[in-house]
Parts: structure tokens; sequence; C-alpha cells
């Protein structure tokens, strides 16, 4: 209960910060508190000091010693810079190594699952606008996500894996209406889809066409999100997922937050990145710290706000 003053007994201070008794006292011994006391001698924490503990709390979550605390609440503005590019390196440092970790994980899971029916490689001159520079992946499995900004030569990356591997397809934008799976196979992936929230439409219907169809042995497929709402996409990303030991590889091309969901991308799963610099594209890992992981969480965007942009082309000017 409050005091009559307004200030807080120790218990109900601690609850309201989200920390423990132990916590508060410990701050005051080391010098950064100093709560008042009642003429019993309990102590009570008035608005300036639950202000001040707050910041504590809020510091800590940042992984800051406490005597680098002392250094920010006192003022020491350059010693207190220092700590936190200090600090800064040992965080960065840490992400490489929990990257390398959940690689690892993957790789371990990757063994046990029995899903490496699907491994390519490929290796091939990149297009314009890269200029022929050479290309080479050997760690393709069943689902793999080609992603970039505008502008950044997916589409053309695309095509070059669709000719370069062996029995692969490009599936462009210009989807066409010609069923290539057998009918009640599409119905059947139709109602699942339903099931699972996803709308009716053409463009799904011509997409699950494709997607069913025994050949060719890998599909590329330009903008996969293409036609589809933010239901459809997670029905239609689930589905693929759970294609039992799949013997097609899938390359989708995406900028969708929904399709290529960063939590989500499995083992045997892979992300190709095309920079906006057009440096030659690479792989990147899904683990926070990897490189190009903020690259492509940048790049990706929800349905709604992928909306915004639709049909939009990006144009590089020709040198003078």
């Amino acid at each position: 209960m409050d005091t009559p003053s307004g200030n807080l007994p120790a218990a109900r201070a601690a609850a309201r910060l989200g920390i423990s008794s132990k916590a508060l006292r410990l701050y005051e011994r080391r010098g950064l508190l100093e709560p008042g006391r009642t003429a019993a001698g309990w102590r009570v924490y008035g608005s300036a000091d639950m202000a001040r503990a707050a910041e504590i709390v809020a510091l800590r979550a940042l992984g800051l010693s406490l005597t680098q605390i002392a250094q920010a609440l006192s003022g020491e503005a350059k010693a207190f810079d220092r700590a936190l590019a200090a600090h800064a390196i040992r965080l960065r440092a840490h992400g490489r190594q929990l990257a390398d970790a959940v690689e690892g994980v993957h790789a371990l899971r990757d063994r046990g699952t029995g899903r490496d029916d699907v491994r390519l490689a490929v290796e091939f001159e990149l297009p314009w606008p890269w200029g022929g520079e050479r290309f080479a992946l050997d760690a393709m499995g069943a689902l793999n996500f080609i992603t970039g900004p505008l502008g950044s030569g997916k589409t053309r990356l695309a095509e070059a894996l669709a000719a370069a591997l062996p029995d692969a397809g490009f599936l462009g934008l210009d989807r066409g209406a010609t069923d290539t799976a057998p009918a009640d196979t599409i119905e059947r992936t139709l109602a699942r889809l339903a099931d699972d929230g996803a709308t009716h439409s053409d463009a799904l219907h011509v997409l699950v066409a494709a997607l069913e169809a025994p050949a060719p042995a890998v599909l590329v497929v330009d903008l996969v999100e293409q036609g589809l709402d933010e239901a459809t996409q997670r029905a239609l990303i689930a589905h693929l997922r759970l294609r039992p030991h799949p013997k097609r590889a899938l390359f989708l091309m995406t900028r969708s937050s929904v399709i290529l969901d960063l939590d989500a991308v499995g083992p045997d799963e892979t992300i190709l990145y095309c920079p906006a610099n057009h440096g030659p594209p690479f792989s990147v890992r899904p683990c926070p710290g990897a490189r190009g992981y903020d690259a492509v969480a940048t790049c990706l965007a929800t349905p709604e706000v992928r909306a915004r942009s639709a049909g939009t082309i990006a144009v590089r000017r020709a040198a003078a």
C-alpha cells in the first residue's frame, strides 16, 4: 500500500519496476539510489527515486554493468561513451557467436530431419547489372527465397537461376491461365488453402497449378505474392513448408515479410539477397547478426505496405 505521503514501500516499488526488492537494495549499496526512510526506518521511494530506478532498470536491460550505469548517472559523459562503445563491440561479437550457434543447430536438424532430398549446386556468370561475375552456391534446398530492394536485379538473378539449373522453369509475372497440374490436385490444394484462411482468386489458382505440376524439377517464381492477400500468403507458405519430403525445389522471389518470415526459415531453406549497390548476390543466414540479415529485414514489408508500391519499376539511368 502507498504511504500517505505518496511514497512507495520497497516491495511495492520493486513490483512497479518489475524487479526484486533485493535488486533495489543492491542499487542502494552501490550508491545508485538513496531512498527515504520512515520514522520506523523502513525504506520508501518517492517519484524522483522511482524515476532514477527506472533509468537503472532500463540500462540494465541493455546489458550494462552497475559500474557503467554509475558513470552514466554521474554525468561522466566521455567515460560512459567509451563504455557504450566497448559494450556495443561485445554485443556484436556475441551476436555473431549466436548466429554461428543457430547455424550449427540448423545443420544438426538438417541431418536428422530426412529432408535432404533436394540439394542443388549451381555456378554461372551473372548477367547485367553484375557484368559477368561468377556466382556459385552449393547449399540450396527444397525451399529457397530471392529478395532485395527495388532495382537490385533480383528478377534477373531469378531468370539466370532458371536458365542455369537443370530441368528448371521460370514463372514470370504474366502467369497466364494454363493448368499444368491435374485438376483434382489443384482443387485439393485450393481446398486446403481455403481451410487455412486463403481467399480464392484467379491469381491463386494459376499459381497453385504451377506449384503442383510434376515438372519442371525446379520452379523459379517471380514475386510469388502477386495478387494474394495476407491471409492467402500465410496459408500458401505454410502449405509449401509442409510438403512431405519434397523432391522438387522452389525458388520464390519475394519482398513480403509474410512469405519470407525470417523467424520461420527452416534448415532446408536458403535466402538469396541482391544488394542495392549491385554487389554480387549472396546467401543470408536467418540469424540476427549474420551478414545481410538486417538488409533483408529492411527490404521486406507487410502485404499492406507492399500494396502501396505495387507496379513500381526501378529504372537505372544509362551512363553518360
